[in-house]
């Protein structure tokens, strides 16, 4: 997100300071950045040792536009073993316009299965009052919500919270921008908040320049209700030379989504003979036996493996199989 007016104009000496470093987090909180096409290619395995817990990444931004490196960015957190959420910069200036904003932004992330809540950057205001604002944000936020069975989050500024917008979207959780402060201030209009992006002059590890970093709390994670399940999942034994971005790719999914289905805690670990859960439903093929044929050639040359070609065909002796039998191949 980009260096906001009210901290060039109230905080001028913090953008001639020092690049700062992850700060210290209590309790429960995450450590955390977003990113952008700004932020190009990013490491996130390293910006991981380096003690980022949580990923936000641009979606997309007004009624069409689309961040160039966002699938990319879920994919290297995803990986990682990151937490992952998406963000919307949302500009619109009247109701309609921000529920077509909404449509465009459920479309892009609807089918990366996330862990944080869908978030509304809303920092651009145009000619608009308090309570104009109020309405249009609170129809977006109310349009995701609708559509993606998710409750979002507000992400502003600590002066546009309080003074640039009413009350009308307090209900639902905010991520707040405030630096150089010891503590956010969001007594205006909500009580508490669930994200502090505390600096834009943050440096970790894996990320070229300068990059936002953030504290959460563990109310920016999707409740288990609020996951999307997929409608279909089908189970695939991991052969030699397998990786999950691999299979991903050769199945029509991400990574993320079948290290979640699998609660695997390290998706760049998994083994031969690892029985997996694949979301969807598994693609199918046919062979017809030729003479000389053997299950064990057949799985060779088709990747897959004697057991499996058994199993989906009701083989019981996999030493015995005629020319002219047709066999059902997945994948």
């Amino acid at each position: 997100m980009g260096r906001r007016i009210w901290a060039a104009l109230l905080c001028g000496l913090l953008l001639c300071a020092p690049a700062l470093a992850i700060g210290p987090v209590s309790g429960e909180q995450m450590r955390g950045m977003d990113v952008s096409v700004y932020q190009g290619n990013v490491d996130f395995a390293a910006a991981k040792a380096d003690g980022i817990e949580t990923v936000y990444i641009r979606a997309g931004y007004g009624e069409t536009g689309v961040d160039a490196y966002y699938r990319q960015h879920y994919e290297g957190a995803s990986a990682a073993g990151l937490k992952v959420g998406f963000y919307h910069y949302m500009d619109a200036v009247t109701e309609e316009g921000a529920r077509r904003q909404a449509a465009h932004f459920a479309a892009l992330i609807r089918d990366l299965p996330a862990d944080c809540r869908p978030v509304m950057d809303f920092e651009t205001f145009g000619g608009m009052d308090r309570e104009e604002a109020g309405a249009v944000g609170l129809a977006f936020l109310e349009a995701v919500e609708e559509t993606l069975g998710q409750r979002p989050m507000v992400y502003s500024d600590a002066y546009a919270a309080g003074y640039r917008m009413d009350d009308s979207m307090s209900g639902y959780p905010l991520w707040v921008a405030d630096y150089g402060a010891d503590e956010p201030d969001v007594s205006a209009n909500w009580t508490a908040w669930t994200g502090w992006q505390y600096t834009d002059e943050g440096r970790v590890s894996g990320v070229s320049g300068r990059v936002d970093l953030d504290r959460f709390t563990d109310g920016v994670l999707l409740r288990e209700e609020e996951r999307p399940v997929p409608e279909e999942v089908w189970r695939y034994q991991v052969r030699p030379g397998d990786t999950l971005w691999a299979l991903a790719r050769r199945y029509g999914t991400t990574v993320g989504a079948i290290a979640r289905l699998n609660a695997l805690a390290d998706p760049n670990l998994i083994y031969v003979g690892e029985e997996l859960k694949l979301p969807g439903r598994a693609q199918e093929r046919t062979y017809t036996v030729r003479a000389g044929d053997t299950l064990w050639g057949i799985s060779r040359r088709y990747g897959t493996t004697v057991a499996e070609l058994a199993g989906l065909n009701g083989i019981r002796n996999p030493d015995l199989i005629y020319p002219g039998q047709v066999l059902r191949l997945r994948g």
